[in-house]
């Protein structure tokens, strides 16, 4: 029974604080990659902070976390940075950091000079400064270091020490049952040893006019004037009391910040009125506040028992987080005399406006509240239950029928309102000074979520699953005459329609669309479809505020456009706030303005109210934090930022982090680079802080970066310029020896090729006047082969004579036989003159005396031949020699036949033989073998 009591009591007590408060950054320790527990924190000149963690030294710059580890490997409990170095303490060590040129901290210890002054088992828990003095406090002593004469003085109180102060003109400490102290010439001087303060543990200690401001850690604030001792009472002393406070810190507006060990982070003012109470069910990641610390923009850091938080408590945006979820979803909200109403899914709440008081639920209006419209001095609550008028925390259903989307009022028509139900359009009069349900329109019986009127009864409706539909009412607001559907542009999820500057806009995926006054027809909006360009796209919805802006809202940011005051232009503003932040739901995004630069914006689990006037991020500048190199499969090398670097010719792949070091829940930095030597234009804006080029070329190059807020580039160009060196072989000195060389060497070509070309040409001269020796062997050839050519025509023409003789020889042996044969014909007994005769042409055609003369004619005109025929052929017979004669001769058969004294048919029979004797293939012709022996 005990624990549900204590349940309820925690969320009434919970939703019963309704306090807007400023955003928390949250880190956790898988992200900065350190320790849990954070024990102090300070900031250097460059903004970056330090966090003494117990893993050792946290660097954050913005962007990137690092962590160093403590020189002896213990935690280290305390940091402060004075001037440009890090002061540490830890377990029996404290000494320094200084940032080396490549960025990176190097330590110095302090302590190992005063080594056998420090008491076995001393940890360091608090760092302090005034003016050349660094003041190092354990809890057995306090260690004065004096900067310039660089020696120590060390105060040892008898009884320990709880904890030293620094004030604007004084360092305090207090020891464990001794009192307040103050140091004087390096010594301890009391203060006071009032039994309060010897008594209660001191927190810390302010200054105030007259005196001393003391904090203890259970009995709350006491002031100390000369020697009187105060009790100085707060709005938050029963929750300290409980708490048990563990740190404090003054900030810059006179405020005072408390942690807590139980119950998170208190802020009350200079006459203790509280501010703000920020624990674990109000979005603090831990309730023990291990130590505070407020950096150079007003963020309150908190070093909690697991992990770390900023506070933005300058930031111009707060959220209200209703951990309860008895709120629900915000769908609408309105300031109305002096009340802010929020309607969620749960039912219409509210509450006085700026105050800390609870939301209440106003009584019958529980369920889905879709919109809040204000028009002549009354507050219209759109329901699912209907349409209801609001009161002083009173709802009247005037139409409880179908749920009503939202109001419009008709320009021309003051006592009539349009409502947009869940099945069309319905008309709303006032009569007798109160508002009822008058009629709805016919014709129409679609939910009509979003529509707007123009003029002549003219009426635009965004159906989601349909599309947009132009409806023309009769004058009497009884019924629709027409209606026409769309085409284009078409349907979209979370669409919506919406008039602004007098004119129908109709948002979705595929951008933003214009109503054409006179073609009736939409045509797409460049200025602010850009919205939705780049994947951008989450919702259409289209909102227009009180000062006629139009806002939408996109992946990574909320736009609102204006109309400019010296055109007709819209001007547009970016708000770095991604959807993931707000988490509104999406396609009931709202946003409505409370006062003329204040504006509530909706969410699931809550609501932001955001002033936009003050978002302003001139102030910040983006440097480089880091030049490394890296070779494959190395550890990357940090270089000098300061100056102009110059890499090997290996060193080639640079990598470049660079930060605006700002820690703003809603600032969303992006940057853009460009690499003058290596690139033509800048990059994309992106969110990425760190780009690495490769495989970069010999040469000069030159590294910008900036960085913007939403539309809000910062002043300054941070600019790195540096040198790939070119490798040995390529420098000054290398070229100047392959100059030389290759002078060298056209020197020794050049000689060469003299050499060669004279060479050559002796030999050419060779080669010529022996090309005129073999032209005058060629030309004696020549003259010799005419002279064979001639020889071997008087060869021929002796040989045709011999086959002439021959003939003729022939032909007169025919003669002599055919005479020598008529002779014969005669009588025996003729006289002895005609055997005569016969016996003297006998003696003339002897056959072998015709042949021997042939033969020796022949051997004289075709020498060897008979020789080579018979030397190959040693078978053939002298009549086959004749007739290889007579065939050389080129002579036919038919001239051989009388040659033979024998037919025709006889030669060509001596021929086969002569063939078969010679053993000639059957593809060889004779007479062509014969000729060419």
């Amino acid at each position: 029974m005990k624990t549900k009591l204590y349940i309820l009591f925690f969320l009434f007590s919970s939703f019963a604080f309704s306090q807007e408060l400023p955003p928390i950054v949250k880190y956790a320790p898988s992200i900065y990659g350190a320790g849990n527990q954070n024990w102090m924190i300070s900031q250097d000149q460059n903004h970056y902070v330090f966090f003494a963690n117990n893993e050792g030294l946290l660097e954050y710059n913005g962007s990137n976390w690092k962590l160093y580890p403590s020189p002896n490997e213990t935690i280290i409990r305390s940091v402060k940075v004075i001037d440009n170095k890090v002061y540490t303490g830890s377990y029996m060590e404290f000494g320094f950091w200084t940032r080396k040129s490549d960025g990176q901290l190097n330590y110095t210890s302090l302590s190992q000079t005063i080594k056998n002054k420090i008491l076995d088992d001393e940890q360091f828990w608090n760092i302090l400064n005034f003016d050349q003095w660094v003041v190092f406090q354990s809890l057995n002593r306090i260690y004065i270091y004096d900067t310039k004469a660089g020696n120590f003085k060390i105060i040892s109180p008898d009884t320990g020490i709880n904890k030293s102060f620094r004030t604007n003109n004084s360092i305090y400490f207090q020891t464990i049952t001794g009192g307040l102290f103050e140091i004087e010439r390096g010594k301890g001087a009391l203060v006071s040893n009032n039994p309060v303060l010897k008594n209660n543990r001191i927190i810390n200690v302010f200054s105030i006019n007259e005196g001393l401001l003391i904090q203890t850690q259970l009995n709350g604030f006491y002031t100390l004037i000369g020697s009187a001792l105060s009790k100085f009472s707060t709005e938050a002393d029963s929750q300290l009391l409980e708490s048990s406070v563990y740190s404090s810190q003054l900030l810059s507006d006179g405020n005072i910040a408390i942690g807590t060990v139980s119950n998170g982070v208190f802020i009350i003012d200079n006459e203790g009125k509280m501010k703000y109470h920020i624990s674990q069910n109000r979005g603090l990641s831990n309730n023990t506040a291990l130590c505070l610390f407020e950096d150079a923009d007003r963020n309150l850091w908190v070093g909690l028992d697991n992990g770390i938080n900023c506070i933005n408590l300058q930031s111009p945006i707060h959220n209200f987080v209703d951990n309860t979820g008895v709120l629900g979803t915000i769908y609408s909200s309105k300031l109305y005399n002096d009340k802010l109403y929020i309607g969620t899914n749960q039912g219409l709440f509210y509450k006085k406006y700026q105050s800390n008081e609870a939301f209440k639920l106003i009584s019958g209006t529980k369920g889905q509240v879709w919109s809040l419209f204000e028009y002549d001095g009354t507050l219209f609550c759109g329901h699912d239950s209907g349409t209801f008028i609001i009161g002083d925390g009173t709802a009247k259903n005037i139409f409880p029928f179908s749920g009503t989307w939202k109001f419009e009022k008709i320009p021309y028509k003051k006592e009539v309102l349009l409502q947009g139900n869940y099945y069309g359009i319905s008309v709303l009069e006032k009569i007798n000074n109160e508002w009822v349900f008058r009629n709805k329109i016919s014709g129409f019986d679609y939910s009509s979520k979003y529509f707007e009127i123009v003029n002549n009864n003219e009426i635009y409706v965004s159906h989601e699953y349909k599309g947009v539909f132009r409806l023309q009412l009769d004058t009497k607001l009884l019924k629709v005459n027409s209606f026409t559907s769309y085409e284009a542009p078409k349907k979209g999820k979370n669409a919506s329609l919406i008039k602004f500057n007098n004119k129908i806009y109709y948002a979705y995926k595929e951008g933003v669309f214009e109503l054409n006054d006179k073609t009736k027809q939409f045509e797409k909006d460049k200025l602010l479809s850009s919205v939705f360009e780049k994947d951008e796209y989450t919702s259409g919805k289209l909102i227009v505020d009180n000062s006629n802006k139009i806002w939408l809202f996109s992946k990574n940011y909320i736009h609102y456009f204006s109309l400019s005051k010296l055109s007709n232009q819209l001007k547009q503003n970016i708000i770095s706030i991604p959807s993931s932040l707000t988490n509104s739901m999406l396609g009931y995004e709202n946003i409505s303005q409370l006062s003329n630069s204040d504006y509530l914006i909706g969410t699931t689990d809550g609501y932001y109210i955001m002033n936009i006037n003050d978002l302003s991020f001139k102030s910040y500048t983006v440097s480089i934090a880091n030049i490394a190199t890296n070779k494959l499969n190395e550890t990357a090398v940090s270089h000098p930022i300061s100056e102009n670097g110059g890499f090997k010719h290996n060193d080639n792949n640079i990598s470049f982090s660079y930060t605006v070091p700002e820690y703003n829940k809603y600032i969303n930095v992006e940057y853009q680079y460009l690499l003058e030597g290596f690139q033509e234009e800048w990059s994309e804006w992106s969110s990425k802080s760190a780009v690495i080029f490769k495989n970069l070329a010999p040469g000069d190059y030159t590294f910008k970066v900036k960085a913007k807020f939403a539309n809000s580039t910062l002043d300054n160009t941070a600019i790195y310029s540096f040198t790939i060196l070119k490798p040995w072989y390529r420098n000054n000195i290398a070229v100047f020896i392959y100059l030389i060389f290759i002078l060298a060497i056209v020197y020794y070509i050049n000689k060469t090729y003299k050499n060669y070309y004279y060479t050559q040409k002796e030999k050419l001269i060779e080669e010529n006047n022996l090309l005129l020796e073999i032209k005058e062997l060629e030309n004696e050839q020549q003259l010799m082969r005419i002279r064979n050519e001639q020889l071997s025509q008087d060869v021929d023409s002796k040989s045709r004579e011999l086959a002439v003789s021959t003939m003729s020889l022939n032909s007169k042996n025919e003669l002599l036989a055919f005479i020598k044969e008529d002779l014969k014909k005669n009588d025996e007994n003729e006289n002895r003159s005609i055997k005569s005769v016969i016996s003297t042409i006998n003696k003339n055609i002897a056959k072998d005396d015709t042949w021997n003369v042939f033969k020796e004619a022949f051997d004289s005109a075709d020498k060897d031949f008979l020789k080579k025929i018979k030397s190959a052929h040693p078978s053939l017979t002298p009549n086959d020699l004749r007739l290889c004669a007579y065939l050389r001769l080129n002579l036919s058969s038919k001239e051989v036949a009388p040659l033979l004294n024998i037919s025709v048919r006889s030669v060509e029979i001596k021929r086969y033989r002569l063939r078969k004797k010679m053993e000639l293939s059957h593809e060889q012709g004779l007479v062509e073998y014969i000729l060419s022996v």
